[in-house]
This record gives structure tokens, C-alpha cells and sequence, in this order.
């Protein structure tokens, strides 16, 4: 049945900005609770030291100061922090909530302080000693795992956490047939996510109801309330999770963290209400980290260009500790890492090192920018190599639309897409052909212009359930109210990707009302249904999916309804402007409300249909989704200081079928912003002795407004055959595609100085020695010439 309004495609506002704009949102650090303390963690400044003693006492007598706790006060009280992740012969590396004889990390929290304000709690935490015993730390992951490192955990003892191994095609028979050998070593530098607010938790136990609710800022209310109840040992429907506004998560807070458990452990310990927030500091030193790896390639082609096989060897740094999905995550690279192209062999062989840093896991893509980035430099180097151009070797290796589903080496089936389609659009958008005239001319006036390619796919919507530690599917509830408003409730927790309006066109398309009827709630265990949450550009293709699909139960329900309050076939009507429509007989309708109310009053139903208007759906995904698409970044690297300049950048996705455009350019936009951080600014760097030296924003360069160029913006449109909506997810394809298309661009204006290759970040210092170790190739100007040249036009000037 079709719908006579139309909403879904269509570039609304979000419903979700004017609280936000208004300042009237409220987040974890805005709930205040009567007779509320607040909680604070001594945290260890050693990378690797033993506790030989923790003394309390003057911090348990300082004023204000109600309890002191460490691991001996919480023993048997409070389990492990949870791996969900399990790979073949992983070895143990758990993680107490409270450092116990042994500290691994700095930053590790070894005791808890709690008080009545703040200001107590500042002074009591300086009160607590602990003895150490230095042990010698290991932070190169490539150290940590050769003979002689110190061992962080016993199960471990060359601190190899796992291997694992990945073949497909005959690779012997790919690297006989080359015509050349490419090879290079590739790395992925450590980051810190730095959402805007930092994580925080507030938790309350009613002793006489003994119920315990938990205040989170989390991407999963509801896998964080079974994992609680589990450390906690306490009854899981006892818990309740409610997660605020989320102010940024990009992964990070897709995690149970030691300090949900224990803040939650002292509010039932403690019987009043129990509040920590994260410092800045503590952000950058005790929530995850993403990406942190050392990749070695090689790789078969024959002269034209064409990929025979490829080998990869992947070191992933995990820190010292698994988190949720720490060991998973690297796994996810080597699924993508035959990119979007035809590989008809491929051998992968990815290291899990541990170290003494704070454990990696989910950072915005997840695995997937790394590998992208990774099969993306390789085909450049291939281009370079061949001295053909970047956008001919990529045509040559994709497969055609008809070969979709395409099945890969790594064993994933990709869905749809047409990756000669969107090339040949960034291509177009961008001038790619007037760029490469103007840099050759730019060249010869001994200016560095340089042109970038990225294509991407990536894996996304995160489900099947087979191949998810924690399932794949998600749910949603939908409810007509009697009143004709309707309530959708979902198992996905959106926190910025704009879910409250799209879920709320979609329900106003298919009801036919208009999407202010439509309230969206989540993020609250007692009042959805059990879901897994927002992560892996899941939240529309398969918690919309969810919502869909009871909408549309819904909808056939309301329809039996009005055809029999109407005397017509419910399959002949249609649904708009708050009434039901009779395409058959002219202008004949009822409203909408009146078979709302025919359904809750329950007198004039259909002969043995249950009153009411209440549906739940559990979608379950057949596959992934792989959205695609081409990027096209243009940069110029003053010769003088090294300053890489972005002058414009092309973005087309392909994320299937778009509910709202304005939400998805927003995503593209973000996505690609934080690429630039990784390409140009951003590194979380350890020295020798384990000590986190980018540990706060005075230290850690995230890019500004003013690094940034126009960016420019189109789609085009594959849907998938994964679910009824056609969506592919988006929320992460600006990061995935854009950090390869900076640094190719990079590399490509470096081309005249014999460079290859340059590792993230490109910092001007970094930029600027590659520069002048040698003068460039078949360019009448070396930089001094040209600087000096600029700077005698100056001073005529």
C-alpha cells in the first residue's frame, strides 16, 4: 500500500537540536540526586610497577570523606571487566576493576575515594599512598612480542595474545606469475577518540525495592545492564540502565568500563546515590584508544597493473588489557583488506601484542579505516610504481556490477555496488583532469600540488548474530496511542546520528501523520525492549529495520480495521494526512483516529483481531552491509615550512537508500573531519617508560575549523538487498574514506622529491625534512630557490 505523504528522503531539520541548541538537554554530569557523593580513582603513575602496599588511612580520616576502597575491599564482589570478543587459542589477559598486586598501565585505577562534594575528594586522592615497585615496561608492540620482553601476563609469555591467520586463493601461484613485487611497510598510529563529554556514571540503589538504577554515558544501555548484573552478581531485572544525552562516543563508549561497575557497587554498598565523572586527563589515559597498527605488505601485479595476490602481516598494539571487543578488532581489518577490488589470492597473518598502554578497541570504523587505508596506499604505490595513473589502476581491479553478490578471499560476500559509478563521479565533481594540467603547470613554478584517491567499501550494519559476540539483531517496539500520536521504541541508542527524526519520518510515511506525531524513545532498559545498541553504522539498517517492520504491522493491522468499518479491501487503501483513503472509491475515508479508536475500544473490530496497537519486531540480518564510495582531496605543501594546505575535497557515498539526506551529509562531514586528524594532526604517543606524553588537549593537536576546505558532498544510490529499507549505514564511511585520500594526496605533491610514502601523521616538521633530504626530480626549483624566489617578490612588493 503506498502512502500519500511523503517524508522519507526529504532533508528535515533534526528534532533532536533544539534541547541541544537550548541548552535544556541533560547529561550524566547534570543529574543531581538528594544525599549524592562523588567518587574519584587513585590512579597508578607507573606503566608497570608492584603494589607492595596501599595505605588509606589519612585519606579515610581527611573531612568530608565517607569511604576508601581497593581491590581487597571489592574481592569477590565485583568480577572481571567483560571480553566479549573469543578468538582461537586466545590467551587470558583479564582485567580487575581495582588493580590487584600488579599495575600494567598508567592511569590504572588502584583505589577509590569517595566524598561529599568534589572539592573534599580533589584534596582526599592526594591522601592515599601506594608503594611501587618499578618493573620494566614494554610499549613497542613489535618489542613486547620478541624473546626477552618483560611478560605482562603469565598466560602470555611472549605477550602474544593471539594470531590470526587468513588465506585465500593460491598466493604461491599469485607471486610466481608477478611481473613486480610492491612492497611496504605501513602504519596506523595510535588515537585517542576524545569525545566532548567524557564518560560518566551516576548510579542509586533503592534498598527496599532493591533496585539498582545506573546513570551511563554509553553507546549499549543494554548489553551494559546484562554485563553489570553479571559482574555485580545481581539480579538483572533489579538493574536498570538509562543513558542521557550522549555528548560523542565514536566508539569509545562502546564498552563496559571498570568504573560503571564499581561506581554501581557503591551506591548498593554505600545506600546514597554515587556520581563519577571523568577529568580530561583521565579520558585521554583510561578510555580506549583506537587503531595502533604495524602493517607489512606485499603484493603481486602484473605490468598493467592488475592484482594477483597480496600478504599482509599485521601487528595490532591491544595495551594491556582486553576491553569489550580489544581482540576483535583487529580482525575486522583483515576481513576488508581486499578492499573493493578483485583479489584473487590473499594471505593475512594479524599479531595481537600486548603492552603497557591503555587497551585499543571500536574507534570510529573499527578496523575498517585501517584496512582501507592500508589497500589504498598499496594502490598508489602500485600506480607510482607502474607510472600510471592512481584512478586507472583502481578501474582496472574493480569488479563490474553484475559480479554483486561478490564473494571476497577473506570470506565476506559483499552486497551490492557499482564502484566504477561513483569514481567516475568524484572524478567528474572534483575536475580530476584539470587538476592534473594544473599540477603539472604548478610543478614547473616549483609549487606542490597534490591530487588524492580514495575508493573504499567497508563492512557495516553489524549483524548476522553468527558472527557477532553479542548478537546482531536489534528490536523495536512501535504503540498508536489512543490519541493518535505514536511512540517508537528502540533497541538502538543514537547519540548524534539524528535517529529521532528519521525513525519519526519513516513512522509519519507509512501512518501517514506528520513526524512531529511520531516520539521516539531510547536508551532506558525499563522502557524498550531488549537491544544490542548503536555502533558499526548499525543504528537505521538494522534497528530501523526493526521499526520498520513493526510499523508496518501496524499499518496492515489499522487497515483491516478501516476496510471493515469502511466495507473495502484493506489492501486498497492508502494512508495521509491522518486518514485512511479508499483508492478504489473517489474520495471515501476515514480518520485515522477513528480506527485508532475502533482498535482500543474494541467493539466494531474484525471478527477475532486483538484490540490494541502494539507491535514488537526482533530483525535479524541474512548479512552485513558494505557501503562504498570515492573520495578526491587536493592539497599544496609549502616548500618553506612544510605546511600541508587542503584546497579541496570531493566526497561521493554510496550509503544505499537515504532517509534524510541533511543527517547523512552530516555524518560525511564528521567522518571526514576526524580522518584529517588522523592524516595531519592527531597521535597518541607513549615514551619508554610508558608515560602518555599527548595526555591532554595541550599536547594532543585535533583539527580546527580553519585546517578544514569546502567540502563537497554527493551520493550515489545502490541499495542493499540486506534489508527492505535498502539502507547500507553511514555513520562511518567520511573516516573510512577520507584518511587514505589526505595522504595519498600528500604523497602524490611529494612526488618530484623521490618520495614514496609518509606515515601519519603528516606533520609539517616530518613534511618538510622529506622536502630537503633531496632536491626534487625534473622540477627547475629546488624549495630554497622557490622560497627565496617568493620572498624577493615580497620585499619588491
Amino acid at each position: 500500500m503506498a502512502t500519500a505523504t511523503k517524508y522519507i528522503g526529504k532533508p528535515l531539520k533534526r528534532k533532536e537540536d533544539p534541547r541541544l541548541i537550548h541548552g535544556l538537554a541533560h547529561y550524566v554530569d547534570d543529574l543531581v540526586l538528594a544525599g549524592m557523593l562523588h567518587a574519584g580513582f587513585v590512579r597508578s603513575p607507573h606503566a608497570h610497577a608492584l603494589i607492595k602496599f596501599v595505605d588509606t588511612s589519612k585519606a579515610q580520616s581527611a573531612p568530608g570523606v565517607v569511604a576508601v576502597l581497593t581491590a581487597e575491599d571489592v574481592r569477590g564482589q565485583i568480577g572481571a571487566v567483560p571480553c566479549a570478543a573469543v578468538l582461537p587459542d586466545m590467551k587470558a589477559a583479564p582485567r580487575p576493576v581495582l588493580a590487584t598486586g600488579r599495575v600494567r598501565f598508567v592511569g590504572e585505577a588502584v583505589a577509590v575515594v569517595i566524598a561529599s562534594d568534589r572539592y573534599a575528594l580533589r584534596d582526599a586522592l592526594d591522601l592515599v599512598d601506594v608503594d611501587y615497585e618499578s618493573l620494566t615496561p614494554v610499549v613497542d608492540p613489535e618489542k613486547a612480542i620478541s624473546k626477552g620482553a618483560p611478560v605482562l601476563h603469565e598466560p602470555s609469555p611472549d605477550n602474544v595474545a593471539y594470531r590470526w591467520e587468513l588465506e585465500g586463493g593460491d598466493i604461491k601461484k599469485a607471486f610466481k606469475q608477478a611481473d613486480k613485487v610492491i612492497r611496504q611497510r605501513i602504519l596506523n598510529q595510535r588515537l585517542v577518540p576524545v569525545a566532548m563529554e567524557p564518560r560518566g556514571v551516576l548510579a542509586e540503589y533503592k534498598p527496599g525495592e532493591k533496585t539498582l538504577t545506573v546513570w551511563s554515558s554509553t553507546q549499549i544501555p543494554h548489553l551494559l545492564k546484562t554485563q553489570l548484573a553479571a559482574m555485580l552478581g545481581a539480579p538483572e531485572h533489579s538493574v536498570r540502565v538509562i543513558t542521557p544525552e550522549v555528548g560523542g562516543g565514536f566508539g569509545s563508549k562502546l564498552n563496559v568500563y571498570p568504573e560503571e561497575a564499581v561506581i554501581a557497587h557503591l551506591a548498593m554498598r554505600l545506600g546514597r546515590p554515587v556520581k563519577w565523572v571523568e577529568t580530561r586527563r583521565e579520558n585521554f589515559l583510561c578510555t580506549i584508544h583506537g587503531r595502533d597498527q604495524i602493517g607489512d605488505v606485499e603484493a603481486a601485479v602484473t605490468k598493467d597493473g592488475v592484482l594477483l595476490g597480496v600478504k599482509w602481516r599485521i601487528v595490532a598494539d591491544l595495551g594491556a588489557y582486553y576491553q569489550l571487543l580489544t581482540p576483535l578488532i583487529p580482525t575486522l581489518t583483515g576481513l576488508m583488506l581486499a578492499g573493493c577490488y578483485k583479489v584473487p589470492a590473499i594471505r593475512i597473518e594479524i599479531i595481537g601484542a600486548l603492552t603497557n598502554k591503555m587497551s585499543t578497541d571500536a574507534y570510529r570504523g573499527a578496523g575498517r579505516p585501517e584496512a582501507t587505508y592500508y589497500i589504498e596506499r598499496l594502490m598508489d604505490l602500485i600506480a607510482a610504481e607502474l607510472k600510471k595513473d592512481p584512478a586507472e589502476i583502481r578501474r582496472k581491479n574493480f569488479p563490474q556490477p553484475k559480479d554483486f553478490p561478490y564473494a571476497t578471499p577473506t570470506g565476506v560476500t559483499y552486497d551490492s555496488a557499482n564502484y566504477q559509478k561513483s569514481l567516475d563521479l568524484a572524478l567528474q565533481k572534483s575536475g580530476y583532469a584539470k587538476l592534473r594540467k594544473e599540477q603539472a603547470k604548478l610543478r614547473k613554478q616549483g609549487r606542490y600540488l597534490g591530487i588524492g584517491l580514495s575508493t573504499y567499501v567497508e563492512i557495516c550494519a553489524m549483524g548476522p548474530s553468527s558472527a557477532m559476540p553479542a548478537g546482531g539483531w536489534e528490536s523495536a517496539t512501535v504503540r498508536v496511542e489512543p490519541t493518535g500520536k505514536v511512540t517508537i521504541l528502540t533497541g538502538a541508542s543514537p547519540h548524534g546520528q539524528g535517529q529521532e527524526t528519521s525513525f519519526a519520518q519513516m513512522g509519519a510515511e507509512i501512518l501517514g501523520l506528520t513526524p512531529d506525531d511520531v516520539h521516539v524513545v531510547h536508551g532506558d532498559t525499563a522502557a524498550v525492549p531488549y537491544g544490542i545498541g548503536t555502533f558499526g553504522s548499525r543504528g537505521t539498517a538494522v534497528g530501523g529495520t526493526a521499526a520498520y517492520k513493526s510499523l508496518i504491522k501496524l499499518r496492515d493491522k489499522l487497515a483491516q480495521i478501516a476496510g471493515h468499518l469502511m466495507g473495502e479491501d484493506p489492501q486498497k487503501l492508502v494512508f495521509g494526512d491522518g486518514r485512511i483513503w479508499s483508492k478504489s472509491a473517489g474520495n471515501k475515508s476515514i480518520g485515522l483516529i477513528e480506527a485508532i479508536g475502533a482498535a482500543y475500544v474494541a467493539k466494531t473490530l474484525p471478527p477475532g483481531m486483538e484490540p490494541g496497537l502494539d507491535a514488537t519486531t526482533f530483525f535479524e540480518p541474512s548479512n552485513f552491509t558494505f557501503p562504498f564510495g570515492a573520495h578526491v582531496c587536493v592539497v599544496e605543501i609549502d616548500a618553506e615550512t612544510g605546511d600541508v594546505r587542503l584546497l579541496k575535497y570531493v566526497a561521493v557515498d554510496d550509503c544505499g537508500n537515504v532517509l534524510n539526506p541533511l543527517l547523512v551529509e552530516g555524518q560525511v562531514h564528521g567522518g571526514i573531519v576526524q580522518a584529517v586528524g588522523q592524516a595531519m594532526f592527531e597521535e597518541a604517543v607513549y615514551d619508554e617508560h610508558g608515560q602518555l606524553i599527548t595526555g591532554e588537549l595541550m599536547d594532543y593537536a585535533l583539527p580546527r575549523a580553519g585546517a578544514l576546505p569546502w567540502m563537497e558532498t554527493h551520493r550515489t544510490v545502490t541499495p542493499s538487498p540486506v534489508n527492505p529499507l535498502g539502507v547500507k549505514g553511514v555513520g562511518e564511511a567520511g573516516t573510512i574514506g577520507a584518511t587514505p585520500a589526505i595522504i595519498n594526496a600528500v604523497v602524490d605533491a611529494l612526488a618530484p622529491f623521490g618520495v614514496r610514502h609518509v606515515d601519519m601523521p603528516a606533520k609539517r616538521e616530518r613534511i618538510w625534512k622529506l622536502m630537503h633530504e633531496a632536491p626534487p626530480r625534473r622540477a627547475p626549483r629546488a624549495p630554497a630557490k622557490a622560497a627565496a624566489r617568493r620572498q624577493a617578490g615580497r620585499r619588491a612588493k
